[in-house]
């Protein structure tokens, strides 16, 4: 008899041992949404598992290496760019260089320089999102800097395999964007940050 209970209380306490189900949330490069109960796959996506009394957890793109995921969850970079700009081009290459994944939001129109000088303060690019903060104009030190604090390798660990995602412009979808898992965080400032420009109208670089 008292076998049979211990047997009960075993495959009781294997019962509740066993994984909670899961749900995931995956944004894609174009802003659909998917909802899946398997653990996705798919790259150049936002990825957010969602537990059973709803909190969620980002997990960011699923063909990062975990070092990478982490700090693209945490603190996601985003380049804002403009066509025949010589050091948006080296913006790209110190990026890419150095291994980190990130987005690109095209300056391009009217419509993109408000939403550029909204987002930023300024109408220069090349400009760079981490998480919530925001570097106006190319420095390599100040980039990097921000970089390290918000936990990106210093060499490049990138999948070889991986792309950015297709360049959209800034204004586009503004006014009703995908939803976000979770609110960037804010990068512990390592240092000062560089100067601003001015506002004088028109982009600048």
């Amino acid at each position: 008899m008292l076998r049979t209970r211990q047997l009960a209380a075993a495959i009781t306490l294997a019962a509740t041992c066993l994984p909670a189900w899961s749900l995931y949330k995956v944004i894609g490069p174009d802003g659909s949404v998917t909802y899946t109960d398997r653990p996705p796959v798919a790259s150049n996506a936002r990825i957010t598992s969602i537990g059973r009394h709803g909190e969620s957890t980002p997990l960011g793109d699923a063909s990062l290496p975990l070092e990478l995921r982490q700090a693209s969850a945490r603190y996601p970079v985003v380049l804002y760019a403009a066509a025949e700009c010589p050091p948006c081009d080296s913006a790209r290459t110190l990026l890419q260089q150095r291994g980190v994944p990130y987005r690109e939001r095209a300056v391009a129109s009217d419509d993109d320089t408000l939403a550029l000088e909204r987002l930023t303060g300024a109408r220069t690019v090349p400009a760079l999102t981490v998480g919530q903060q925001v570097l106006r104009g190319l420095s390599p030190a100040d980039w990097n800097a921000y970089l390290d604090a918000a936990g990106y390798p210093r060499e490049s660990k990138l999948p070889r395999s991986w792309q950015p995602p297709a360049v959209t412009p800034l204004a586009e979808g503004r006014a009703s964007p995908p939803p976000a898992a979770a609110e960037p965080a804010q990068v512990p400032p390592p240092a000062p940050p560089a100067a601003g420009a001015g506002d004088d109208a028109g982009i600048r670089f």
